[in-house]
């Protein structure tokens, strides 16, 4: 059975950091591009970053280029998000996601065909 599972979100304040983790199982994670999605309250899912297969290529979406970085552990078939210098507006719901295929649009949701269920990060004093 293919699943994904993120873990640890939390509360942390501006100016800290969280690390997610992305589990994958049934499928190998290396495999495929790995994107991590969020979701605001009363706002449309956002494309965060994306690591890519083969080249390993990252894509950042503006609002988190310099804070947030991806890396992908093989041995444990996990991804990982580090998010530092947290800001209050990247509190979210927080999704992992793999395409199996080459991807063209990195941000759009539907090049990706697995997804996890999400881990809350609230970012608050």
């Amino acid at each position: 059975q293919v699943q994904l599972v993120e873990s640890g979100g939390g509360l942390v304040q501006p100016g800290g950091s969280l690390r997610l983790s992305c589990a994958a199982s049934g499928f190998t994670l290396d495999d495929y591009a790995i994107g991590w999605f969020r979701q605001a309250p009363g706002k449309g899912r956002e494309g965060v970053i994306c690591l890519t297969r083969g080249d390993g290529r990252t894509y950042y979406a503006d609002s988190v280029k310099g804070r947030f970085t991806i890396s992908r552990d093989n041995t444990k078939n996990t991804v990982y998000l580090q998010m530092d210098s947290l800001k209050s507006e990247d509190t979210a719901v927080y999704y992992c996601a793999a395409a199996p295929n080459r991807i063209s649009i990195w941000y759009s949701e539907y090049e990706y065909d697995y997804w996890g269920q999400g881990t809350q990060v609230t970012v608050s004093s």
